[in-house]
């Protein structure tokens, strides 16, 4: 999931060229991007899209952001869209622990009255300072938790804090990044919402790789190609995770547990992340299934 393109729910004219598109992801949006006056039309049309054979055509990750637990609409929001494409629920502003299990719960609900067997995840923005201190504590709040989102406009605006800063920025996605390691989940990086600036989105989501994010938002179809670009693995990358695999097979036929590589030294850490690589790199079809294992 390196890329994550946003579609307004209330514009169905999008869907078709969203689904055809190169984004690995679509975040079909029924909060921000939505009037409320014209929420119960994105309803219906999700639902309609979500239920219907493109959706699980397009191969793609399927999400629906839909409005907060106090917005009104969450309830209506989850009861429309938790249909048999859907693969996650992307929830804006949790802020406690028992807000996770609440839209839990509601999405458990939603998906045996509307007959969808398939688990369900939960992605959880990380928008307010709160959120972001016990953001471990909220991945690690219910086991639908897939992941954790960071939205530094929400996070950084109401506090002052210049949303190009470069070091809060690094700061705020290291704090993260950290906290969905302590839970088991992925981190995901931020909306990046000067369209123009191709540099600068190019710089944040390079930070973001280096910092293990799995991908980044995108507000616009030609951001998607360089968030793909930037969560790609290398060619060189590709190449020393397989020689790190490969090596890892003979030096444990022979009882090694620390060896050499490229001059660097390899133990269990530098190998898993290689085999994690490698899988990553499978998946995009840049190596077999058997170089990855």
């Amino acid at each position: 999931m390196r890329s994550k393109l946003f579609v307004p729910g209330s514009r169905p004219e999008l869907f078709a060229k969203a689904l055809a598109g190169p984004a690995d992801a679509l975040s079909f949006d029924l909060e921000d991007a939505v009037a409320p006056s014209r929420k119960p039309e994105a309803r219906g049309h999700l639902a309609q899209l979500l239920a219907g054979p493109d959706a699980a055509a397009s191969g793609k990750t399927l999400i629906v952001r839909v409005n907060a637990l106090d917005s009104g609409h969450f309830h209506a929001d989850v009861q429309a869209v938790l249909r048999p494409g859907l693969h996650m629920v992307n929830l804006p502003k949790a802020e406690c622990e028992a807000d996770v299990v609440a839209a839990a719960s509601a999405i458990e609900q939603a998906r045996a009255a509307n007959g969808v067997t398939e688990p369900v995840g939960l992605l959880l923005n990380i928008e307010s300072p709160r959120a972001l201190r016990q953001a471990a504590s909220l991945a690690a709040a219910h086991p639908s938790v897939v992941g954790l989102q960071l939205g530094l406009g929400d996070l950084f605006e109401p506090a002052g804090i210049g949303r190009r800063e470069a070091a809060a920025v690094q700061q705020a996605m290291f704090a993260l990044r950290m906290a969905a390691a302590e839970a088991g989940v992925f981190a995901y990086d931020s909306a990046f919402a000067n369209i123009e600036d191709e540099d600068g989105y190019r710089a944040e989501a390079a930070l973001a790789r280096s910092l293990g994010y799995l991908g980044k938002s995108c507000i616009h179809p030609r951001q998607v190609a360089l968030a793909n670009a930037a969560f790609r693995p290398s060619d060189d990358e590709i190449a020393h995770a397989s020689r790190v695999v490969q090596a890892a097979r003979e030096a444990s036929a022979q009882g090694v547990a620390a060896f050499v590589v490229d001059g660097r030294m390899i133990d269990g850490p530098f190998l898993r992340r290689a085999e994690t690589l490698l899988r990553a790199a499978a998946g995009l079809g840049l190596v077999n299934n058997a170089g990855a294992q």
